[in-house]
């Protein structure tokens, strides 16, 4: 897996659509492992989930904390939003330790058991017990020069790379899944709201016959009712009743919303814009609605609603 170094992207993080190139939608969940290395094994552990901004919890090995601000650096320049947990391992220096034998103080005990045995009778000592004797061996680390430490440094953060464009794949996998059940809602609500215009309540006749009965009902509560009172009354009446405004509303954020869900990229904020508009329209038409068949069109269409928030509430 090729990784880039300076955190841009690359093309194959592009899509074409139309013809042209587009960015891929990008989920907030998901997870890679990458590992590797010539001198020193190491090993990246990449999760992210949901957050409503770029949230990065880094974790690495005591040495390695001079490398953090590139880490962070680099998942920056490849990530705008979620809670991401980067966790890098590194092989323990012990791997690489080595046994020193101490010659001079080798040398002084052999001649004090030799001085000792030729006073008392005793048995001859083992190699386990000479060795066992504080400071005839040691345990060194290998030294690490600065070479060597340079190009670990430098494995490392191309394992990060490496490590984040896994990340991106299996985001913008998940992020294609959620782009089809987006497209699904907005069809579905392009779909509902061609139901409110249809619904018979919206026919003139409709209106007017339950303007008509409304208008009788004031002057039945108030037969004295002064004309141009009545008149305000009856446009009140029939503007409440229009949902024209709600319904072209409707159609404008179903069209944005999939202009936005063509361009990809980093939309999550603004797709969450877009439905809170919906929403605040659908709540309008329901409080408008002036007929059963309406309502339920309003509720089906809330519900539908509700889910597109659900799954743009996922995307980055």
């Amino acid at each position: 897996m090729s990784a880039r170094s300076d955190g841009a992207w690359s093309s194959r993080d592009l899509v074409t659509s139309g013809g042209g190139l587009r960015m891929a939608l990008e989920s907030m969940t998901g997870f890679a492992r990458v590992d590797g290395g010539s001198l020193r094994r190491w090993a990246w552990e990449l999760r992210s989930v949901n957050g409503k901004g770029l949230d990065v919890r880094l974790r690495v090995p005591g040495g390695f904390e001079r490398l953090e601000p590139m880490i962070r650096e680099r998942i920056a320049g490849r990530l705008s939003r979620g809670n991401v947990q980067a966790q890098l391992s590194v092989e323990d220096r012990s791997a690489s330790q080595r046994i020193v034998i101490d010659d001079a103080v080798l040398s002084q005990v052999i001649e004090a058991m030799a001085r000792i045995g030729a006073r008392i009778d005793a048995q001859p000592p083992t190699l386990d017990g000479i060795l066992s004797i504080r400071g005839v061996v040691s345990v060194e680390d290998a030294q690490e020069d600065e070479e060597a430490r340079a190009t670990l440094d430098r494995e490392v953060l191309s394992g990060l790379d490496a490590a984040l464009d896994a990340l991106a794949q299996t985001r913008r996998q998940e992020g294609s899944a959620i782009g089809g059940l987006l497209q699904a809602r907005l069809d579905e609500i392009a779909a509902l709201t061609r139901k409110a215009e249809d619904t018979p309540a919206r026919r003139p006749e409709a209106i007017r016959l339950r303007l008509a009965e409304q208008v009788a009902t004031l002057l039945d509560a108030v037969p004295a009712l002064d004309p141009d009172r009545l008149h305000q009354e009856a446009v009140l009446l029939a503007t409440k009743a229009d949902i024209r405004e709600e319904l072209d509303r409707l159609d404008a954020h179903v069209v944005a919303a999939r202009e936005l869900l063509a361009s990809g990229g980093a939309i999550g904020r603004r797709l969450d814009f877009i439905a809170q508009e919906f929403n605040r329209e659908v709540n309008t038409l329901c409080s408008k609605a002036n007929d059963r068949s309406l309502t339920a069109v309003g509720l089906d269409m809330k519900a539908v609603v509700d889910q597109l928030r659900e799954q743009i509430q996922n995307l980055e």
